[in-house]
C-alpha cells in the first residue's frame, strides 16, 4: 500500500504516487503524429544532456462540483463509441478512482502538471456542500492539482468565501468542522477577468507559471463573462466580469514580456460537440467541425501565443482543434463533468525557443473507470467527512418506485420539483397558481437503487441535497398573463437563443414547443393553457419559483419584474415536505410522465 503524506506536511509538495494497473479508454486528438525533425529524446538516456525538445504531460479536468463519491445515475456514466459504430455505457467517476487514474497516468512522466477548468466546488453533494466544500479542497490538495481557473459556481457563496477557500480559515458563520483549522487550497485559483469594482484589479491571481528545471509554462485562468447572469446577485456583488478573449490576450502579453512563451488558457466556458460519446471524433470531417457554442468564437480569437485551451462549463466531453487567428490549429479540450473523465495532453516544449511546438500537440480523453483500486487516502477522507455528515444525510425524506431522471427537455424530476414548489406555494398563499423551475438547478437524478444502507426506493436528505444544493428560497410573486407568455418565450430567445433553457413546469400548465421554428416563435402562444384554460394576458397569476429565478436569473428578466413578493423557506425544504406528504414505504411516488410540454420536431 502506498505511503501518504499527512496534509499538514505536504503543502506545496508532491505526495507519493499510487501505483495501479489501470485500463484506460482513450480518444486521440492530435495535431501531428511526429515531432519536428530536430527532436531528440530528453532525459530518456540517463546522464545525457537534455535535448532540444521536452514532452510535458498536461492532465486536466473540469466541473467536478464537489463529487467526491461516485455520482449516481446518468451523472455517473459516460457513453463510449465502439469501432462498429454502436455505443456502450461506462460507469465513471468518484474521487477515489480519479486519484488512482491520475497517479497512474503520471508514472514515468517527470514533467507533469495537473490543471482544471473551474467549478471544482459549488452545486455539490451533501458530503462536500454541507461543509462549504472544504472536503473537496482537501481532496484536490491530495490529488495534487497544480492550478485551476475559477468557474461561475465558485461564486455561489460570494468572493469572500472564495478567498477563504484559497487562503484558509474557518467559516465565518459555521466555524471549524474539525480540531484543525481549514488550511485552504495548495493550488492557485486564477481569476484574470474577475475584477473588484473598487480597485479594478483581479480578485485573485490572473496567471501562474509552472516551472520544472528549465521548462516554464504559463497558465491564465478566466470564467465566462456571463457569470452574473447565472449566479445570484449576492454572489457577484461588487465584482466585474470582463471579456474572456481580451483578458487572455492581455495576460499573454504580460507572460511574454516575462519570457514565458508557452501558455495554456484555462477557460470556464465551453462548447457543444455534435456527438455525445466521449471519444467522438470532433475533427471529422475537418478541424473543429464537430463543435459549436461560445468556445468556438473564443478559440478563434485568442492570440496565437496561447498554445492550448482547457475549457469547461457545458459538461460536455471533447478533444478538438480549432484554428487560431493565424489559421493554425490549436487544441481545445473538455473532460465532461463530475470527475468522470480526465484529459491527457502532451505539450512538446522547445528549449531553443521556450515555446510549445504546436505541430506536435497530442490529446486524449480517458474514462475514470471504477475497475481500478480505490486511492486509500481518498477513501479515508470520504469516510472521515461522511461520519460528520451521516446524522443529517441519512435521514429518509421520501420514497420512490423507480428512477426519476433529470435529463431531457422536460424531465420527470423537473415536474416533481415544480409540483413540490407549487404545493409549498399554496401553503404560503392558497392563491398560488403555478410553479416554474430552472433545469440548471436540478443537479442530479433520484435513483431507486440504494446508495448505502437506506434500502431501495428510499430518498435520503443527502440525496435530496445533491439534487437541490443551492439553498435558494421559494418565492411567490404576481405576474400578468402577458408576462407569463413572455417568460416562456425567453426560454428560447434573448440570452437563451443559442442555448435554450426550458423551464420545468408544475401540473396544470401546458403548451407546445415547436422546434421547427426559430427564436421566440418556438413557443406556440395559442397553446399555452393553465388547468385547461387559455392564459389571459390581462389576468394576474401567483407564481412560485426559486429566488434565483425570481431575481431574473438564467436569462429570464421578466421573472425579475414580478410584484407582491413573498419569501418562503429553502427549495430543499419544499421538496422534502412534498415527498414526505405524498409518499410512504407502502405507497411510493412514481416517476412523473413528463408530458406537460408537447414538443414538435
Amino acid at each position: 500500500m502506498p505511503a501518504t503524506t499527512p496534509p499538514q506536511d505536504r503543502r506545496r509538495r508532491r505526495t507519493t504516487r499510487l501505483l495501479a494497473a489501470a485500463a484506460a479508454f482513450a480518444t486521440a486528438g492530435a495535431l501531428a503524429a511526429a515531432l519536428p525533425s530536430a527532436a531528440s529524446a530528453d532525459e530518456k538516456t540517463t546522464g545525457h544532456k537534455p535535448g532540444r525538445y521536452q514532452d510535458v504531460q498536461l492532465l486536466s479536468f473540469n466541473d467536478l462540483h464537489g463529487n467526491l463519491e461516485p455520482p449516481a445515475g446518468s451523472s455517473g456514466r459516460v457513453t463510449e463509441l465502439q469501432a462498429d459504430g454502436t455505443t456502450k455505457t461506462v460507469e465513471a467517476g468518484g474521487i477515489e478512482y480519479l486519484a488512482t487514474h491520475l497517479r497512474q497516468a503520471r508514472e514515468g512522466n517527470k514533467y507533469s502538471v495537473t490543471a482544471a477548468g473551474g467549478d471544482m466546488v459549488g452545486a455539490s453533494p451533501l458530503l462536500s456542500g454541507l461543509f462549504h466544500d472544504e472536503p473537496t479542497i482537501e481532496a484536490l490538495n491530495e490529488l495534487e492539482l497544480d492550478v485551476t481557473s475559477v468557474g461561475n459556481h465558485e461564486f455561489d457563496e460570494g468572493a469572500r468565501e472564495l478567498a477563504r477557500l484559497q487562503k484558509g480559515g474557518c467559516h465565518p458563520t459555521d466555524g471549524c468542522y474539525t480540531d484543525e483549522e481549514f488550511e485552504g487550497a495548495d493550488f492557485p485559483y486564477l481569476a484574470a477577468n474577475v475584477l473588484d469594482e473598487k480597485t479594478n484589479k483581479p480578485i485573485l491571481k490572473p496567471y501562474w507559471v509552472w516551472k520544472k528545471k528549465d521548462v516554464r509554462i504559463g497558465f491564465i485562468g478566466v470564467t465566462l463573462e456571463g457569470t452574473p447572469d447565472i449566479v445570484s446577485a449576492e454572489g457577484v456583488k461588487g465584482l466585474t466580469f470582463k471579456d474572456e478573449v481580451e483578458t487572455i490576450n492581455k495576460y499573454a502579453k504580460v507572460l511574454q514580456a516575462q519570457g514565458v512563451k508557452s501558455i495554456v488558457a484555462l477557460i470556464h466556458e465551453g462548447g457543444f460537440p455534435a456527438g455525445t460519446a466521449y471519444n467522438y471524433d470532433c475533427d471529422a470531417p475537418g478541424p473543429g467541425d464537430g463543435i459549436s457554442g461560445p468556445i468556438v468564437d473564443i478559440a478563434k480569437n485568442v492570440t496565437p501565443q496561447v498554445d492550448a485551451l482547457v475549457t469547461g462549463h457545458t459538461h460536455a466531453p471533447y478533444v478538438c482543434t480549432v484554428d487560431d487567428p493565424a489559421g493554425k490549429p490549436r487544441m481545445v479540450t473538455s473532460a465532461a463533468s463530475f470527475g468522470r473523465l480526465y484529459t491527457d495532453t502532451t505539450l512538446t516544449y522547445d528549449r531553443w525557443t521556450g515555446d510549445i511546438a504546436r505541430t506536435a500537440v497530442r490529446s486524449a480523453n480517458h474514462v475514470v473507470t471504477r475497475d481500478v483500486p480505490k486511492a486509500p487516502d481518498m477513501t479515508e477522507l470520504i469516510g472521515r467527512w461522511n461520519a460528520l455528515a451521516a446524522p443529517i444525510g441519512n435521514r429518509p425524506i421520501g420514497y420512490i418506485s423507480g428512477d426519476i431522471g433529470n435529463t431531457g427537455t422536460e424531465s420527470p424530476l423537473g415536474d416533481l420539483i415544480a409540483d413540490a414548489q407549487l404545493a409549498y406555494g399554496k401553503e404560503l398563499d392558497p392563491e398560488t397558481d403555478l410553479a416554474l423551475m430552472n433545469p440548471g438547478g436540478i443537479r442530479a437524478p433520484l435513483t431507486y437503487a440504494a446508495k448505502a444502507a437506506e434500502g431501495d426506493g428510499v430518498v435520503t436528505y443527502a440525496e435530496g441535497f445533491t439534487v437541490q444544493p443551492f439553498a435558494n428560497t421559494v418565492n411567490l410573486q404576481d405576474i400578468t398573463g402577458a408576462q407569463l407568455i413572455q417568460i416562456l418565450k425567453e426560454q428560447v430567445s434573448g440570452a437563451n437563443a443559442a442555448a435554450p433553457k426550458i423551464l420545468q413546469v408544475s401540473s396544470g400548465l401546458t403548451y407546445t414547443l415547436d422546434l421547427t421554428k426559430t427564436g421566440a416563435d418556438r413557443v406556440v402562444t395559442d397553446s399555452i393553457r393553465l388547468n385547461g384554460a387559455p392564459v389571459d394576458p390581462s389576468a394576474v397569476y401567483r407564481v412560485a419559483s426559486n429566488s434565483f429565478l425570481a431575481g431574473g436569473g438564467d436569462g429570464f428578466p421578466t421573472l425579475g419584474q414580478g410584484t407582491n413578493d413573498l419569501v418562503g423557506a429553502d427549495d430543499l425544504t419544499a421538496l422534502e415536505k412534498y415527498l414526505t406528504a405524498n409518499s410512504s414505504p407502502a405507497s411510493p411516488i412514481a416517476p412523473p410522465k413528463a408530458d406537460r410540454i408537447t414538443i414538435v420536431k
